[in-house]
């Protein structure tokens, strides 16, 4: 069931990064989802590494590290599906 919540969580994460990236992003939901599980995974490495352990109600720290990882992550992610797609990079 674990495998489930981290589909859910890195669809959410994924989502959430798109939003506060600028401009648009390329790639599609799927790969948005796979982005956000691979960001939420760094959050909680740098979180465990920086120290931060399970606390009473929410983690705030924990979740803030996921969601910065997912924005490095779908942001470096995007720029690597054009450059593999062969496409060029419109800002809008």
């Amino acid at each position: 069931m674990s495998w489930l919540w981290a589909i859910i969580v890195g669809f959410v994460l994924g989502l959430i990064a798109r939003a506060i990236l600028p401009g648009k992003q390329h790639q599609p939901l799927w790969l948005t989802t796979i982005f956000g599980i691979i960001g939420g995974i760094l959050g909680n490495a740098v979180a465990t590494w920086i120290g931060v352990h399970d606390t009473r109600g929410i983690d705030w720290i924990r979740h803030l590290l996921q969601l910065a990882g997912a924005v490095v992550v779908v942001g470096l992610g995007d720029m690597l599906y054009l450059a593999l797609k062969g496409g060029k990079r419109r800002t809008a």
